[in-house]
């Protein structure tokens, strides 16, 4: 009677270890996708190569007001072993891993935190018709966890803004990772790639296997705004306002010399020339 008894209870936990694997693995499954599904997803298009300045997009944000801005949240996301978290949110101690080249580190100033999709691609691929406030998202993406990434800064800079076409990291077997998480977050932020690097990537991809699996991001929320060329320098910027535009400087004291500003988020074209420091919609302030 007592081995019957021992042998049903093993049985039953034998059912209820196979129903918790089949149901773990779809909930893995659902949550991954296939980066040549995605891929095949995006639109190729020429690139818009006029225009960026990287004062256009606002980094590195307290977005929660938890008095850690984007980069120390990465910073605390990823690390291996993580750091102490002091007043200001200033960083002590901790261990992080740089996946373009394999490296370990200890020390977070050390590490650059990359855009995967570095901010002069985004806007030579769509980013240049965006929002201020579109920008602003992207570059301090903490909704997607691949789309900001810790690295060692040599190897951040010696990629720069350079597309797969033109760079892969030196760690041979994070490329399949990178390559597919690449395809993701374009996807996710709905924008284009180019033919040479449309083929890099689909030859980047081949082979990977499971390594082509990627974590199934959700599309980002993104506002548009009508692009104007400008008549000065070739450029381009986003239309608003009565349409006519004030001289461009490089940076707001120049304009504010001349007796112009200060301009509004979404009134005013001329915001968005101009870094909006405090984040408070205005620029080029007196």
């Amino acid at each position: 009677m007592l081995k019957a008894i021992v042998q049903r209870v093993a049985l039953l936990a034998s059912v209820a270890l196979v129903v918790s694997a089949a149901s773990t693995g779809a909930v893995a499954s659902a949550a991954t996708v296939s980066a040549p599904r995605l891929l095949g997803a995006l639109t190729v298009a020429s690139e818009h190569k006029s225009g960026y300045s990287r004062d256009f997009f606002n980094l590195w944000v307290d977005a929660d007001g938890n008095g850690c801005d984007t980069r120390r949240e990465v910073l605390i996301g990823e690390a291996r072993v993580r750091p102490h978290v002091g007043f200001g949110c200033d960083l002590s101690g901790g261990r992080w891993w740089s996946a373009y080249d394999n490296l370990f580190i200890t020390n977070a100033s050390s590490l650059d935190i990359d855009h995967f999709v570095p901010l002069a691609e985004a806007w030579r691929s769509g980013a240049f018709r965006w929002s201020a406030g579109t920008r602003e998202a992207f570059a301090n993406d903490l909704g997607y966890s691949l789309s900001l990434i810790a690295v060692t800064a040599h190897t951040n800079r010696s990629k720069s803004d350079a597309d797969p076409a033109r760079w892969l990291p030196p760690f041979n077997e994070y490329r399949c990772t990178y390559v597919a998480t690449w395809v993701a977050i374009k996807w996710r932020w709905r924008l284009t790639i180019d033919p040479l690097e449309k083929g890099a990537l689909t030859l980047g991809l081949t082979g990977c296997g499971a390594a082509a699996k990627v974590l199934l991001p959700t599309r980002a929320a993104i506002t548009t705004v009508p692009v104007v060329p400008v008549a000065s320098g070739g450029t381009t910027t986003a239309a608003g306002g009565n349409g006519a535009l004030d001289a461009r400087y490089s940076y707001c004291t120049g304009a504010i010399a001349a007796g112009l500003g200060p301009y509004y988020r979404g009134q005013d074209p001329e915001y968005d020339w101009y870094r909006d420091g405090d984040s408070d919609g205005i620029v080029c302030e007196r």
